[in-house]
């Protein structure tokens, strides 16, 4: 079964995690929804058991992932497992858990210790393994003066490692060369964003973890969608923020993309595999630093993810194959 390490900390973890933003349930901000609409946290917890049955042990969110909720969730779901799994939360964005609202950020060191403190209540635990940032423009020298915080935290058994989520290789480049215990960096990356790999080069670079959020493609790469298919209301997916490009303002999938994938299919179900189950391998075939953290809320996404572990990487024969027709 595929495991990976997390980074240059020393962590292991099951070769793909469970991203767990949707779990969350409803939340947003002034520019509308920000989560996946209504969840069902019964399922949600069974989607995460199943999920270790399976072999999956790393589990992925952040603190405003449903105002809060999010984290509440896979703490109870985890409850009397904590020496099972690997946890990586996130800080920056701040909230309230009562409206729902995410007000905007907060990047003072200050808030570090407030953010983690809070996490860790709501997790039901008394450290993370991976805290990471969640502001991922934040200016270099703004992110610097956060480096000795998560430092002592680090020093005090807070937390194990800290990364970065973001999509910009100066950030990376930034925490990779400067932070002592900086171990991985979360970004945007998948076969359909497969030519951008400035973020990957850089944690080859530093030897940080590549943590690839949105490896589905925020699901266009399970195959369940077509020109037709509609997100629900409340699904960021349709909320039309300038940074969403794989669903348009109706929440339909954007014709490029769906264009794209079809292109591919072929290539990355070979072999018996599912279409996710492909693009998990491709992701694995790319880089011995990725780790892909596909977002599950049922017990059927997380079989079907899982399900690439014991069939592993494509080949470096396949990449070629898919580079050649995406640039085609």
């Amino acid at each position: 079964m595929m495991r990976r390490t997390l980074g240059n900390s020393g962590i292991d973890v099951s070769g793909i995690g469970m991203g767990c933003w949707a779990i969350g349930g409803p939340f947003h901000n002034d520019s509308g929804p920000s989560g996946w609409g209504e969840v069902d946290d019964a399922e949600s917890t069974a989607a995460i058991h199943r999920a270790l049955d399976l072999g999956v042990d790393f589990f992925d969110t952040a603190d405003v992932y449903g105002a809060g909720h999010g984290e509440r969730v896979l703490g109870r779901a985890l409850a009397g497992r904590r020496d099972q799994v690997v946890i990586a939360t996130k800080w920056g964005w701040t909230f309230d858990e009562a409206t729902k609202y995410a007000a905007g950020g907060n990047d003072t060191a200050a808030y570090v210790r407030q953010a983690v403190t809070a996490s860790l209540a709501r997790l039901g635990t008394d450290y993370v393994d991976l805290y990471q940032l969640h502001i991922g423009d934040l200016a270099p020298d703004r992110a610097a003066d956060l480096l000795g915080t998560l430092e002592d935290l680090v020093a005090e058994g807070v937390i194990r490692a800290y990364g970065w989520s973001t999509d910009l290789p100066d950030r990376a480049e930034a925490w990779g060369r400067d932070g002592a215990h900086c171990a991985a960096v979360q970004h945007d990356f998948s076969v359909v964003h497969g030519a951008d790999r400035g973020v990957l080069e850089v944690c080859e670079r530093y030897g940080l973890a590549s943590i690839n959020r949105g490896p589905l493609a925020m699901g266009l790469l399970t195959g369940k969608y077509t020109a037709e298919t509609r997100v629900g209301a409340g699904d960021v997916r349709g909320s039309g923020v300038g940074w969403m490009t794989l669903f348009g303002e109706d929440g339909r999938p954007s014709p490029d993309h769906l264009a794209r994938v079809e292109s591919v299919r072929e290539i990355l179900t070979g072999g018996g595999r599912t279409l996710a189950q492909g693009a998990l391998g491709w992701l694995w075939a790319v880089s011995g630093a990725t780790i892909p953290i596909p977002g599950c809320r049922t017990v059927a996404q997380v079989e079907d993810n899982a399900g690439a572990l014991d069939k592993g990487p494509l080949t470096a024969a396949h990449v070629a194959d898919v580079d050649a027709v995406l640039a085609a």
